[in-house]
């Protein structure tokens, strides 16, 4: 017995210390951990497509300077992780409103992915002064008969501002002769393009060498495009609930002046901030309306805000 008991002991003595051994190996050290990070984190290069278009008009990737500057893009939008998600996310509420005007005045459905480069599908403010979606000049929008003052901006009004960039697309296209030109013209103007072509001897945005944001710009475009439309592809995972979407709204016509849009807004069961929200154009509590224009203000639907 007393034989039995010590075989016994020595075997669990024997356990405590294969037990103590192995838990010294598996205790986390610095290199360990780091091999553990390495493994855990992965970040892959992206293979190129081999076709990628703009408006119909194909990306020269035979090119080694194009397929590198192609690459830097995709790696740069794919890898910008959270900025990608909202864009798909604002792609969904927004993309529905521009592409039937793009269409309506026959410019490419690719343009929409101009808007996402300019401005994020928000109604941002440059250093230089162009505002909204699509980022449209003070002087721009006066000459394309927007109204832009301190007391309304139409640059805010998606659906009048896409007009706008249409027409000034659809002319830059006329003068420039291809729409990959004409995109780079709406980061470069018209003029500014047509003189470096002049300059370089060249009739093509592939063959220019031009400033980095200009020389980047085709390029971060159809990057997008190429996400936006593949997100399985780029490692992308949503659900459609997650995506933004527009709240229905109805119009209501004003013809004179509103001395105070708060108590515009709570007639129709809503607060000044939700009033903004869905007419961004309005840049002041109140309108003057001196001329009695008539405005169209976007009223949400009842039961969308509480």
């Amino acid at each position: 017995m007393k034989t039995i008991q010590r075989f016994l002991a020595l075997v669990g003595l024997l356990s405590l210390c294969l037990l103590f051994i192995y838990a010294l190996q598996d205790a986390p050290t610095d290199e360990n951990f780091e091999k553990q990070l390495i493994n855990d984190y992965n970040v892959y290069a992206l293979q190129v497509p081999e076709n990628l278009s703009f408006a119909g008009e194909r990306v020269p990737l035979e090119n080694p300077d194009i397929l590198e500057r192609m690459d830097r893009e995709l790696l740069v939008n794919t890898y910008w992780q959270s900025n990608g998600l909202l864009m798909f996310k604002r792609a969904q509420k927004y993309f529905p409103i521009i592409e039937p005007i793009l269409k309506k005045n026959g410019v490419p459905d690719d343009f929409k992915y101009l808007a996402v480069i300019e401005s994020g599908l928000t109604n941002a403010v440059s250093p230089a002064g162009a505002r909204g979606v699509w980022q449209i000049m003070k002087a721009t929008g006066r000459e394309n008969g927007l109204e832009v003052n301190d007391n309304v901006d139409e640059r805010y009004h998606l659906e009048k501002a896409t007009e706008v960039a249409c027409n000034y697309l659809l002319k830059a296209k006329e003068q420039l002769g291809s729409w990959t030109l004409a995109a780079a013209a709406y980061n470069a103007g018209n003029a500014g393009v047509s003189r470096r072509l002049r300059e370089q001897n060249v009739t093509d945005y592939y063959d220019l060498l031009l400033g980095e944001e200009t020389g980047r710009y085709l390029f971060r475009i159809v990057a997008l495009k190429e996400i936006l439309s593949n997100p399985d592809k780029y490692g992308f995972n949503f659900r459609e609930k997650d995506l933004y979407s527009n709240v229905p709204t109805f119009k209501v016509e004003v013809d004179t002046a509103v001395t105070d849009f708060t108590k515009f807004a709570e007639q129709f069961g809503i607060n000044y901030k939700i009033l903004k929200l869905h007419n961004p154009w309005l840049r002041e509590p109140h309108l003057n309306n001196k001329s009695r224009k008539q405005y169209y203000i976007e009223i949400p639907k009842e039961g969308y805000y509480n």
